[in-house]
């Protein structure tokens, strides 16, 4: 209960500062979005580009963990996970609210499921957002991203929702690590305390899921 009600708070909390105390829109924010989702990125500070992109990976990793995790869940986690590629963070916590912790590993995982946990999809997320890591601090300006941060809603709550994803990684992370077999502590708070890179990493080199190892071990 105290779980599910921080995080209701949390999300209360991020909706209402997006709304009141965030930056006012600016007049050219949906171009900005036009050219940042077509591809003209000529003119466009490569640090906005490369977050604008690594927004785009963020709804990838979490769909990793929370269509296993949802398996277990009175409420299916896919509406979820489609939604959070529109509005990030913003549906992402009320699926933490709304779910129970479960552990448990998947019984007979289908096909939707053995992709989620796939290490190539691990890998291809790693590509994209080493590229777009790269690509932003290579060349970026981050005297400008700073002044469009204070000046821009856009610019303001997708950093922001950035950083509440890195945050709340946490809140899957714990189960689905348990489903493996990992315990250790250590390896969680890392993963956790690692922004992008550390559940990037993990998503390349977990384990399977213990159904799986079982299944393989013990044939039909």
């Amino acid at each position: 209960m105290i779980r599910s009600i921080f995080f209701w708070l949390v999300w209360l909390g991020f909706i209402g500062y997006s709304v009141v105390f965030a930056p006012p829109d600016q007049p050219d924010t949906f171009a900005l979005i036009r050219d940042l989702a077509t591809g003209q990125w000529k003119d466009i500070n490569p640090l906005i580009v490369g977050l604008f992109n690594v927004m785009g990976l963020w709804p990838l990793i979490y769909g990793a963990l929370m269509i296993t995790d949802g398996c277990g869940q009175r409420l299916p986690a896919w509406p979820f996970a489609i939604a959070s590629f529109a509005v990030g963070a913003f549906a992402v916590l009320p699926y933490l609210a709304l779910r129970k912790p479960n552990p448990d590993s998947v019984e007979s995982p289908n096909g939707v499921i053995r992709i989620a946990n796939s290490r190539w999809l691990g890998g291809a997320i790693a590509l994209g957002a080493i590229g777009f890591l790269a690509y932003a601090f290579s060349g970026g300006n981050w005297g400008v991203f700073v002044e469009l941060w204070h000046q821009s809603k856009f610019i303001h709550v997708m950093s922001l929702d950035f950083c509440m994803l890195c945050a709340l990684v946490g809140g899957l992370l714990g189960d689905d690590m348990a489903r493996r077999g990992l315990g250790d502590r250590r390896l969680f708070w890392a993963i956790v305390l690692t922004p992008l890179l550390g559940i990037v990493a993990y998503l390349c080199f977990r384990p399977p899921l213990l159904a799986d190892v079982e299944t393989v071990g013990h044939p039909a």
